[in-house]
């Protein structure tokens, strides 16, 4: 009897180590992270225009009717114009109540989107639509061919950087090099700088003139990201 206690003891001992027991992962020594970027600002290279017409009638049917005959003189008059693109934007009718909460009448409004990368032309074309329609919006934005290409750019600068920052840091730790374990290339999209934004009461007087537009791009900053960790050695 103590002969087999004494073996389920032994027995007992050398039982290997539960999960909970295990070692950790070994760590390699020497891994430093590291985030590398590179942005710029790059002119804005494609401009909206936005043309609108208000009319109000009792009848919303023949508002509608007016409507969409402004609209479509508008487009008219740009499909001759070289390097300018015209599409209908939005179009809404609704209705004006008197103090008895009737009907009155019904006002309307539509517009219709200038685009172009050629500001001269998309201001002079605007310009010769002020008898149709007035100005009522103009933005500006980076194309996406503009942004592929600044991004392409800053890439190569961001992964310079990386490579300087893990060279740098590797010799400030006393190593005399590294390698790569891991890197991840981001572009963090576009962001607009505002710039002039002119509203319909702000054009209201100069509508009546066959005056070009005048309108002026920014700039959109694009950045890119380079993040990931190093082996020192």
């Amino acid at each position: 009897m103590h002969s087999l206690s004494r073996l389920s003891v032994l027995r007992s001992r050398s039982r290997p180590p539960s999960r909970a027991q295990s070692v950790a992962p070994y760590q390699p020594a020497g891994v430093l992270s590291l985030n590398a970027q590179a942005s710029a600002d790059v002119p804005q290279d494609v401009v909206d225009i936005t043309l609108f017409y208000e009319q109000e009638a009792s009848d919303p049917s023949a508002l509608t009717s007016t409507l969409n005959q402004r609209a479509d003189s508008a487009l008219q008059k740009a499909k001759g114009v070289s390097g300018v693109t015209a599409r209908t934007g939005s179009f809404s009718i609704y209705p004006s109540t008197d103090r008895d909460g009737r009907i009155s009448a019904w006002r309307g409004r539509t517009e219709v989107v200038l685009e172009s990368h050629d500001f001269a032309a998309a201001s002079k074309l605007a310009g010769q639509m002020a008898s149709i329609m007035q100005v009522g919006n103009v933005q500006f934005s980076l194309s996406p061919a503009a942004q592929r290409a600044a991004e392409q750019k800053l890439t190569g600068e961001a992964i310079r950087s990386f490579r300087e920052q893990a060279a740098s840091s590797a010799q400030a730790f006393g190593y005399s090099g590294y390698s790569i374990r891991e890197v991840n290339v981001g572009h963090n999209g576009v962001m607009p700088r505002p710039v002039m934004m002119m509203s319909a009461r702000a054009m209201g007087a100069d509508a009546k003139m066959a005056a070009p537009v005048s309108i002026e791009g920014g700039t959109s900053t694009v950045t890119v990201n380079v993040s990931g960790s190093v082996q020192m050695k």
